[in-house]
């Protein structure tokens, strides 16, 4: 399967900035396995979005994607993968303890809004 650049105009293609200034790009189907940099060429679930149709985007748009690792292309799909593997494996305990500091905080607000009665 060739591969084509990201496809931005794709109503799949979805775009993060974060206040660091990282920009996260990639496919909310999860059908560009080397996402930021590759679509498949002949992607089934590809529609272009009707909402930027005819638009022209301004300075705001988000700063150019960075440059590929130099990783040979057959391992491009394994680094990915294992990035993916490592993030998934954080993430039960992460979200773990971000929902032990929301219930802390709630509890928190909860006891100061009964000192007000």
């Amino acid at each position: 399967m060739r591969a084509v650049a990201m496809r931005e105009e794709c109503k799949h293609f979805q775009s993060r900035t974060y206040a660091s200034g990282e920009v996260a790009r990639f496919c909310v189907l999860d059908l560009a396995p080397e996402a930021p940099w590759r679509c498949p060429a002949d992607c089934r679930s590809y529609e272009r979005r009707l909402a930027d149709a005819g638009w022209v985007h301004g300075s705001l748009v988000e700063p150019p994607i960075e440059d590929e690792p130099s990783v040979p292309a057959d391992d491009v799909s394994s680094v990915l993968t294992d990035a993916e593997t490592i993030v998934n494996a954080i993430a039960p305990q992460a979200l773990r303890e971000a929902r032990a500091e929301d219930a802390k905080r709630e509890a928190r607000a909860a006891r100061r809004w009964w000192r007000r009665r």
